[in-house]
């Protein structure tokens, strides 16, 4: 039998996603919170489904809340980065908001299970949630403070409310994603276009596109070559 650690046996071989016990658990939980519903999933449920004993999930993860929190941190941690980073650039606004979208959507769409659904959870409302929803009302602002620049660098006028559409645009492919199975990347593509658009850009996508894929490869690895 293989063993998870000293006296935690594994009750069947490993037959999940993930390097350790932890992201094996995290992968089942993300499986069954996304197709049999969160109030439904035990964590008895979650363990029987990665081939341990319930005790050894306790080892990881005090309570089903610890382990959906951990899922959704996932989720926007790597954008929450890209975010900080390209706040720093001196790129034209444009190009960092088309970076920072393109990202966050890539991210939402590479994921196994579509964890962004998990959202619009109630659950989420609650006090125990309230860090997760701080880091992504961090991430909203990082959107809405680059939309703005892109309609002062664009000579656009007053944002308005036009300034919040972006980040709610983003989120779209988890909708698609729970509709359709998979976002198509003519689509993603489409998006990211559209963040820019609905705020009255009418520059080349394919120069943006490019640009922004530039800025992303150096803002995340600075050491990287540059073409």
């Amino acid at each position: 039998m293989t063993q998870l650690g000293p006296g935690r046996p594994r009750l069947a071989p490993r037959r999940r996603e993930g390097h350790t016990p932890r992201a094996e658990i995290l992968d089942a939980a993300a499986e069954l919170f996304t197709t049999n519903g969160y109030g439904n999933t035990s964590t008895r449920a979650i363990a029987e489904a990665v081939g341990i004993r319930q005790a050894s999930l306790y080892h990881h993860f005090g309570a089903k809340d610890d382990i959906l929190d951990a899922l959704l941190g996932e989720t926007i941690a790597a954008a929450v980065e890209l975010a900080g980073r390209l706040s720093g650039s001196a790129e034209p606004a444009a190009v960092r908001l088309y970076a920072l979208a393109r990202f966050d959507i890539e991210q939402l769409c590479a994921a196994r299970w579509n964890i962004g659904a998990l959202y619009f959870l109630p659950e989420l409302r609650g006090e125990r949630f309230a860090e997760f929803r701080s880091r992504r009302d961090h991430l909203r602002e990082s959107y809405e403070a680059l939309a703005a620049r892109v309609v002062a660098e664009i000579g656009a006028g007053g944002t308005g409310a036009a300034a919040a559409i972006p980040f709610r645009l983003v989120e779209t492919v988890i909708t698609i994603r729970s509709d359709e199975g998979v976002v198509a990347p003519g689509a993603r593509r489409a998006i990211s276009e559209a963040v820019l658009r609905v705020l009255g850009w009418r520059g080349d996508p394919a120069a943006v596109e490019a640009a922004a894929e530039l800025l992303t490869a150096t803002v995340r690895d600075p050491a990287a070559p540059q073409n």
